[in-house]
């Protein structure tokens, strides 16, 4: 059985999409796609009207679990791009500290990341990529292994994040509440062979993101309009 039925899916550059949908359905294949990880069968993936015949720098991706090396300091850890890309010491040092601060954590740029907590170590990734510039983050389901309140605070920073860098991001998750408070626009997946079955855009804007808004009659009815479409 394939991973995913037909899909016919454009994302128009600097939107958040949120992708959810019941536990294999396809949405890190969907993800593995975009990033060049993987071949489709059928069909294509254009990224900017040029098709995706592997990785390449212009997508970055942030994975479940943070894939930092423990032998590196936070600061080279986010560095490592530019510094791959043959950027000098200082350049890529001020581009590390930069990306560090965008993301709050430049009191640990000397840290080790076994030194850090989970938030902290996705944090971490989060500013590794954009230490790259692309255009597009692909995040697949960064904050699943957190606690509640710290996945919480971490949807607050990320979006603040993403409104800063102006990025195109596509966010996987299996959290309902998350895709309605991150996403500018939010997808459900189908079961198995997974096809698009909603596709909305939430009936507040992107800046309107705060605490108070999680308990605000029309983010609580979009969320259920989301979750109703999964158990559908």
């Amino acid at each position: 059985m394939h991973a995913l039925g037909p899909l016919d899916l454009e994302i128009a550059a600097g939107e958040f999409v949120a992708l959810v949908g019941p536990s294999g359905c396809g949405k890190t294949t969907l993800l593995g796609l975009l990033a060049g990880f993987l071949t489709p069968s059928s069909g294509e993936v254009l990224v900017g009207g040029v098709p995706v015949r592997g990785p390449g720098p212009d997508r970055g991706v942030v994975f479940q679990q943070p894939n930092l090396y423990p032998w590196f300091t936070v600061r080279d850890n986010v560095a490592l791009g530019p510094r791959l890309r043959g950027a000098s010491k200082t350049e890529r040092l001020a581009i590390a500290d930069r990306e560090l601060e965008r993301v709050g954590l430049s009191d640990f740029a000397s840290a080790r990341p076994y030194e850090l907590s989970g938030g902290m170590q996705q944090r971490t990734q989060i500013a590794r990529v954009l230490a790259n510039d692309p255009g597009i983050m692909l995040l697949d389901e960064p904050f699943g292994a957190l606690d509640a309140l710290t996945r919480e605070r971490l949807q607050h920073q990320l979006h603040d994040v993403w409104r800063s860098a102006s990025k195109t991001a596509l966010f996987i998750t299996h959290s309902v509440e998350e895709a309605a408070f991150l996403g500018t626009r939010v997808l459900v997946m189908s079961p198995r062979p997974g096809q698009i079955v909603f596709d909305e855009r939430p009936p507040f804007g992107a800046e309107e993101r705060t605490p108070e808004l999680r308990a605000a009659p029309e983010f609580v009815a979009f969320r259920e309009r989301i979750r109703a479409a999964i158990t559908e």
